[in-house]
């Protein structure tokens, strides 16, 4: 059974800051390194084109944890995993319907997540100030998706959830 202990990051926000300076890393590779128990250098090698694009969408996603050698399943109905990644688009025009996916991947945001004795948790790269970056799931529901998303221009403080992945927990890997 999990633990909050094991759910620490291999990264720290210094590693974090230099990755991004180095080459770009964000909330994808954040995310995924956190859930897959690997720093953002060795999560670098298994994210294909990101540093060309700068995001990281569901392809490049599925491919690196195929690189990275985790088992994986893509939720549908799209759903909050037990242990895996999520990704949420924040509300604006861009997620209008009939809008193309494509249209709004600039506008999205993935993060880890992990339920442990009920309760669910949320890595979010942008709370690496906390040291590690795990944060309750109410906290970044209530106060940080709401003001991550208002730093979209036309943004409107909202998100919903296009992408629920459910990753096998770093024991139980390939």
């Amino acid at each position: 059974m999990k633990t909050k202990l094991d759910l620490l990051p291999r990264f720290s926000t210094d590693d974090a800051d230099r990755a991004f300076n180095e080459w770009g890393a964000n909330c994808g590779p954040g995310a995924i390194a956190a859930i897959c128990g690997l720093t953002l250098d060795e999560v670098r090698g298994h994210m294909g084109d990101f540093e060309s694009k700068g995001y990281t969408n569901p392809t490049l996603l599925y491919a690196a944890l195929d690189s990275i050698g985790v088992r994986y399943q893509k939720l549908r109905p799209v759903a909050w995993p037990g242990y895996g990644l999520v990704r949420v688009v924040w509300e604006g025009p861009w997620a209008a319907p009939n809008v193309p996916a494509r249209a709004w991947y600039r506008h999205t945001h993935w993060i880890g997540t992990a339920v442990i004795n009920r309760d669910r948790g949320v890595f979010d790269i942008n709370c690496m100030n906390n040291g590690v970056g795990w944060v309750a799931f109410t906290e970044w529901a209530g106060n940080i998706a709401p003001f991550l998303a208002r730093q979209e221009p036309k943004a409107t403080g909202e998100w919903h959830i296009v992408n629920g992945v459910e990753v096998a927990p770093r024991e139980e890997t390939k």
